[in-house]
């Protein structure tokens, strides 16, 4: 009897185990607020350029995104966003508690990179993108390395006015 017992236990723990892992691999479509922040390990820009863009993207930058249920189901959440889609997330591997991605970029910049975004539940993601490549700059090819750090928070279902970012192809 106490044989049966705890195999019972074992195996309502093992079903709870696994119920809890799926739901918090589950974000949810809607409007979410995404804060990056990025750090050069090479940067392509001089440190004497006037306006030198690196300081202003070191600075943690707050967006809201609207992540549609599509991009839940491909990617767990918000992925970060390149300027004309010239950078897609490949090889992407959806786990219980997150997902990682080879992330190539082949416009002005070039080069590869990985992600790889964590949940602890439905409503928080952390994600963080480590790229090393090239950068076009007027007629130079400058060598660039980044990781940038995110952090998505859910809000509402209701992305309101905010439209959904183009999903890569």
């Amino acid at each position: 009897m106490r044989k049966a017992s705890l195999w019972i236990f074992l195996c309502c723990t093992t079903c709870a185990l696994a119920v809890l892992a799926f739901a918090q691999g589950r974000q949810k479509p809607g409007l979410w607020n995404v804060t990056t922040a990025m750090t050069w390990q090479q940067s392509p820009f001089p440190d004497d350029m006037p306006g030198n863009p690196v300081a202003a993207m070191s600075q943690p930058h707050t967006t809201q995104v609207c992540v549609t249920k599509d991009m839940i189901d491909r990617y767990g959440g918000p992925l970060p966003q390149s300027r004309n889609n010239e950078c897609q997330a490949q090889n992407v591997k959806m786990g219980a508690n997150g997902m990682t991605a080879d992330w190539l970029c082949n416009g002005a910049m070039k080069g590869k990179g990985t992600v790889t975004s964590t949940w602890t539940d439905e409503n928080h993601i952390a994600t963080k993108v480590h790229f090393t490549g090239t950068m076009q700059l007027g007629p130079q090819l400058k060598q660039v390395e980044f990781t940038t750090d995110m952090t998505s928070i859910y809000k509402t279902a209701d992305c309101g006015e905010v439209k959904p970012v183009e999903m890569p192809n």
